[in-house]
């Protein structure tokens, strides 16, 4: 019996204008659905006979069909799961939020796998891949597909044409499903060192996902955060050098003679009254007073004549020659103003 013809004896065609399986290209993943099986004129009782102990086939998801016997490879896992997850209908529209039919995405550990950690582990030894899903969606964990639901999907990133999820995403989801402190230690610090992505943002995600009350965790992105400063620190130093600014005075306090502190600043040219601080604050709902003493101190400095410039970690990271020449017209428009205020500079 030809299992892929479109007729049966006298029976008249199907609708569907079935494509032989065997048009297809061998080299992807042998992967397919029960809706595709369909397609190719393969009903789902063909399927399930297939599937049989023994047989060509085997269902490796619900709905999920893998077309040979062996175990499926790390890249026909994604792509069963990634099936699984867009084969399921959506329960409710979406009220807010993300569109219940937004693409799923591979996140957590196989996420940070595919985005090349080597803190993470293989793809083959994961029990389970995580698989990013609207909230809305009527779907369970089963098999190998770990569902994780999100109020507000983030925009995919393609890698070997897989849906990912950014980094700090599948970092906040990883480590929702660790306990070992070692373990996060290394993976946010590779996120930063590794430069795939800042700081501020990865503490941006664990906040949203409220893992920064679990003490390890807390821990580990303290470690980040001093990271974090100390890469965009260097980042600051190497753009005073490759620009050809005048050497500035390094990570100082200033102060008003006999009066009080202004605060610290990472560069300060007291001939221009020109300060560069490094912004690498995170933004959270809980730190509304900081925020205010932030723009305090800013203000203040200002109204003393000293020019504040503020750099972000990321700036200094991807457009370090346009921050260069931010300072640089700080410095040189200085020359029109009147002389800085006299402030004490003191190390710290």
């Amino acid at each position: 019996m030809n299992h892929t013809s479109p007729t049966s004896g006298g029976e008249s065609p199907t609708p569907l204008s079935p494509r032989p399986l065997h048009a297809r290209s061998g080299t992807g993943p042998r992967v397919l659905t029960t809706r595709q099986l369909r397609e190719h004129g393969i009903g789902a009782a063909e399927a399930a006979e297939r599937c049989r102990p023994g047989g060509p086939w085997q269902q490796v998801l619900p709905g999920v069909h893998l077309l040979h016997p062996g175990p499926p490879t790390s890249e026909e896992r994604l792509h069963a799961v990634l099936l699984y997850a867009a084969s399921r209908p959506p329960s409710v529209p979406a009220q807010g939020g993300t569109a219940p039919d937004a693409e799923p995405m591979i996140t957590g550990l196989a996420a940070l796998a595919l985005h090349r950690f080597s803190s993470a582990p293989p793809l083959l030894s994961l029990d389970r891949v995580e698989v990013l899903v609207p909230r809305t969606r009527r779907l369970r964990t089963t098999g190998f597909a770990q569902v994780v639901r999100a109020r507000v999907m983030p925009r995919p990133q393609q890698i070997t044409g897989v849906p990912v999820a950014p980094v700090p995403r599948a970092l906040a989801d990883a480590v929702s499903g660790l306990s070992d402190a070692c373990t996060v230690g290394r993976l946010l610090t590779e996120a930063v060192r590794g430069g795939h992505c800042e700081a501020a943002a990865v503490v941006r995600e664990f906040s949203q996902a409220r893992l920064l009350n679990l003490p390890y965790v807390v821990d580990a992105v303290h470690a980040l955060l001093a990271e974090g400063r100390a890469l965009a620190e260097g980042r600051l130093y190497e753009l005073v050098r490759e620009y050809g600014l005048p050497d500035p005075l390094w990570n100082v306090d200033l102060r008003l003679p006999g009066g009080p502190h202004l605060g610290g600043v990472d560069a300060y040219w007291p001939e221009q009254a020109v300060a560069v601080e490094i912004d690498a604050r995170v933004p959270r709902q809980e730190d509304d007073a900081l925020q205010a003493q932030y723009v305090r101190k800013r203000e203040h400095l200002e109204r003393l004549g000293i020019t504040v410039v503020h750099i972000t970690p990321r700036k200094l990271r991807d457009a370090a020659e346009e921050q260069a020449a931010v300072v640089r017209t700080a410095l040189m428009a200085a020359d029109d103003h009147e002389p800085g205020p006299y402030v004490v500079v003191l190390p710290r």
